[in-house]
């Protein structure tokens, strides 16, 4: 029997992650960690058992022990919580799927305390992949992406050598407002862009799948997973997400993952690699599918993803601000505060006035983010 922690377990892929847990019965959780949903939080320790529960929220994680007070549970918060969930002892597996970069302080933790990481968690490579990668080579732990894109291109990749990859091709579905023009777009509202054509995700997340930035952080984060540079990594529209990454090799072939858009099968996959199980679900019809259609990426309408490029390729300090900049925008355009648009502007001007940190620490990384923060509440 398996034993992990998740980090993030109130969240689109924690919840998901223990429908998978709850599916397959020989997996014990032994640490659960999540921002603010108390009351969420608490019906999970109540199902799964966990010997430890972190809510970020201290005034909420004093409500939570109180109601658990009659479980053998500990309840801890904020940053030191979170650690110590990271590296519970019992753990062999991390899942890191809080939103932001709160997440690479628990990760590097985690990964410091030797266990594998099964990584939903996307700032932790965009921002700090050059701190991440020689560190998981020297503690020998896994790095398991959760990511549907990135969990295709690793399995495309079971038995094969990393040195022959010609290209990494991320699958894109283009998002809701795939085919309008900036101008088009201008109107858009939050209820607008939380209306994902095929995948059920957090509310963050799927801003940022409308934008197309999220394509650019998994793009980053291919570079750093996979060992490859920014041009070799390529963005291909599919907009059934039926093909959910391929790989092609120097000698021309390709290797494709295709499936149903289920985040519960790369869940799975990094839970039990290298072993596949039977998963409930819908299965891919051929006959009822038909044709597939691939389409370039829009890049004049959705600058986000060439933003992504230019940071990726410039790397040190500037992915930091690229994604700092997004999550603070993000959250204005989803307050209101902010037109749709603005988003990728933001990002912009944010990029354009930062001094870049050629090889950053993580204290570098941290102070950046803050310092992007700070930038845009003063507009800059």
């Amino acid at each position: 029997m398996k034993t992990i922690t998740i980090l993030g377990s109130t969240g689109s892929i924690g919840t998901q992650t223990l429908e998978v847990v709850r599916q397959n019965g020989d997996i014990r959780i032994c640490a659960l960690a999540a921002r603010s949903n108390a009351k969420l939080l608490e019906k999970q320790i109540r199902e799964f058992r966990p010997s430890l529960a972190c809510l970020w929220d201290e005034a909420k994680a004093k409500e939570l022990r109180t109601a658990v007070a009659d479980l053998p549970v500990q309840v801890v918060c904020g940053m030191e919580g979170l650690l110590k969930a990271a590296t519970e002892r019992e753990a062999q597996i991390v899942v890191t799927a809080m939103v932001g970069m709160i997440g690479i302080r628990p990760t590097i933790a985690a990964m410091e305390a030797g266990k594998d990481i099964a990584l939903a968690n996307k700032e932790t490579l965009v921002t700090a992949g050059h701190i991440i990668m020689p560190l998981a080579k020297k503690t020998g732990v896994r790095i398991l992406p959760v990511d549907s894109e990135h969990s295709a291109v690793f399995q495309c990749l079971n038995g094969e050598d990393h040195r022959q990859i010609h290209k990494v091709l991320l699958t894109a579905s283009g998002g809701p407002f795939r085919g309008r023009t900036l101008d088009e777009m201008r109107e858009v509202q939050p209820e607008d862009a939380l209306k994902h054509p095929n995948w059920s995700m957090g509310r963050k997340i799927t801003i940022d799948s409308s934008t197309m930035v999220n394509k650019g952080l998994e793009v980053m984060e291919a570079k750093w997973l996979f060992g490859v540079q920014m041009d070799q990594v390529q963005v291909v529209v599919q907009p059934k997400s039926i093909i959910h990454s391929m790989v092609e090799f120097e000698d021309g072939a390709v290797m494709a993952q295709l499936g149903t858009p289920d985040m519960k099968l790369p869940i799975q996959y990094a839970l039990y690699y290298p072993e596949r199980r039977f998963l409930p679900g819908e299965k891919l019809d051929f006959w009822a599918l038909n044709q597939i259609a691939f389409e370039k990426p829009d890049f004049d309408n959705f600058p986000g993803l060439s933003l992504a490029y230019e940071a990726g390729k410039t790397g040190g300090s500037l992915p930091t601000v690229y994604n700092a900049a997004n999550e603070f925008a993000v959250n204005e355009f989803l307050n209101r505060r902010i037109p749709y648009p603005g988003i990728v502007e933001m990002i912009k001007k944010a990029m354009e006035c930062h001094q870049r940190v050629a090889d950053p620490s993580l204290e570098q990384i941290l102070e950046t983010e803050q310092e992007t923060y700070e930038l845009l509440k003063g507009g800059l």
